[in-house]
């Protein structure tokens, strides 16, 4: 499913994959967010984590359809931002 733009530096997305949102997708997103300056976000129900932390954005609990936000501080790190949300469109490389 495609992401929409809330703004420049958020983007909405839903989880494709079956599998949902587990420990190796969440590691895959820390490892793009490493090449972040600023902090890389993802919320869901209004929860917000870092998503650095990998064991956070499992407690987040989103498996299949969930619809959850990533979001950026700097601009400069947009290019990350389309990384991650690629990613997840993608369904982590198991669709």
């Amino acid at each position: 499913m495609k992401s929409t733009a809330d703004s420049k530096f958020r983007r909405r997305l839903k989880i494709p994959n079956e599998l949902g949102l587990h420990a190796r997708a969440a590691a895959s997103i820390a490892r793009l967010a490493e090449e972040a300056q600023s902090t890389v976000l993802i919320e869901k129900d209004g929860q917000r984590v870092d998503v650095t932390n990998i064991l956070d954005v499992m407690a987040l609990y989103c498996p299949y359809g969930t619809e959850l936000t990533v979001e950026i501080t700097d601009p400069a790190d947009l290019d990350v931002l389309n990384k991650i949300c690629r990613l997840i469109e993608n369904g982590f490389g198991e669709l």
